[in-house]
């Protein structure tokens, strides 16, 4: 029986993915749940397990982009399975000695006329109108390209594929590749550049001293990972609880637009932006307010361990009404993130340096970070942004009393 793998669907508002790669050769034997395939969608990187066993058969090739619920293979589940220890062939007799052939003399080839240069005509290194606006996005002159149409026209794929100039090279390797994006890190760039243009994205910046935070961590690491079976008490807990504290000060941080309306939650389902091997992804923590230190360190590190490993889901990266995003983790001093739409506001942490400053008059050394709020003006107004960043502020600083109930342990679970 020939049996048609169709692309399921990854989520309601998915309707086409890509092929990113195959796992499997066209004419191999495939397990029941065996993957076969890596398919891109804009929200995450999925393995296609096949359904039955049997002999594959590809119906798309690497990079295509296929509708969901279009057929991609042919599973023949009446294929028989290679035996693994089946005896090698035995070698193929030598082939008899033939009896020398008369030897002929070749004859010398006649040169052949030079081929003449098709002479020129109107369209020779005139574009096309599609080709001319792609070599005027480009800003390549259409007279250094040459046409491969006809008449010497310049083609839509020429100029898709033409390089523009690099200057005289003056000696070392000068090799370029060219690939084509995946369709998650396509989507991630349109989102961007809708972020930027359709919100009216202001930034506001703090910084904090972090010594009471190193001090809880150096004070109680040790017990926090040996009580909770090898957990980290990272940074990432400390941040999380003290925006969800200043969301429920400051709710309309914790809002949306939905065109002439507002939409107010009263949870926090935070973002959490992680670099992984396809891009950049955002799983979210859902009802972070309702998390413990504990709860959220292991919800965080199960997210980043999916995708580190390619196994993040679309459900993982759904919703979520606040982003809190880590550059320090890379060295970044200082920075403005951008909103993740259609959420309204995003945490920008950076990383941390010991600096000099003033405490009660005295001139003292502290372990400092700048963070910046970035949101959305038309439903944030400068109160709301700046009071949510001091109230984050403050949290950090004092920690004890602001986000542990003044016992350290217990909020620990230790």
């Amino acid at each position: 029986m020939i049996l048609e793998m169709k692309v399921p669907s990854p989520g309601e508002s998915i309707k086409e993915v890509e092929i990113a790669t195959w796992l499997v050769k066209d004419g191999d034997y495939v397990e029941k749940d065996q993957a076969i395939a890596e398919v891109d969608s804009d929200k995450a990187t999925l393995e296609l397990p096949a359904e039955m066993s049997g002999i594959i058969t590809l119906k798309a090739e690497e990079g295509d982009a296929v509708a969901v619920g279009a057929v991609v293979c042919l599973i023949d589940t009446d294929g028989v399975k290679p035996a693994g220890d089946a005896p090698a062939a035995p070698a193929a007799e030598a082939p008899k000695a033939e009896a020398p052939k008369a030897e002929v003399k070749a004859e010398a080839p006649k040169a052949e006329p030079a081929p003449t240069a098709a002479p020129a005509t109107y369209a020779t290194g005139t574009p096309s109108p599609a080709a001319r606006k792609i070599l005027d996005e480009k800003n390549i002159a259409p007279a250094t390209i040459s046409g491969t149409g006809k008449g010497g026209r310049i083609t839509k794929d020429d100029a898709v594929n033409a390089v523009p100039s690099m200057g005289t090279p003056t000696g070392g390797s000068r090799g370029s590749e060219r690939t084509k994006l995946s369709m998650l890190r396509r989507k991630v760039a349109e989102r961007l550049v809708a972020a930027k243009n359709e919100t009216a994205m202001l930034t506001t910046f703090n910084e904090v001293n972090m010594t009471p935070i190193n001090q809880i961590r150096n004070e109680y690491k040790d017990a926090f990972k040996a009580k909770h079976g090898g957990l980290g008490l990272g940074f990432m807990s400390f941040f999380t609880k003290a925006v969800t504290r200043a969301l429920q000060l400051y709710p309309d941080v914790n809002s949306m637009m939905d065109g002439d309306y507002k939409i107010a939650y009263d949870f926090a389902d935070i973002s959490i932006a992680v670099s992984g091997p396809k891009g950049l992804m955002v799983p979210v923590v859902r009802n972070a307010e309702l998390l413990t230190f504990r709860g959220i360190e292991a919800e965080i590190k199960r997210l980043a361990l999916r995708a580190r490993d390619g196994q993040i889901t679309v459900d993982d990266m759904t919703g979520g009404t606040f982003t809190i995003t880590n550059g320090g983790v890379f060295g970044s001093m200082l920075s403005t993130p951008i909103i993740n739409p259609p959420q309204s506001g995003i945490l920008g942490m950076h990383n941390i340096i010991e600096r000099p400053i003033a405490v009660n008059g005295k001139v003292e050394i502290h372990p400092m970070m700048y963070v910046a709020l970035s949101y959305d003006h038309r439903i944030i107004d400068g109160r709301e942004s700046v009071g949510f960043l001091v109230a984050v502020k403050e949290a950090l600083e004092n920690p004890v009393e602001l986000l542990m109930n003044g016992d350290a342990k217990r909020a620990l679970e230790l």
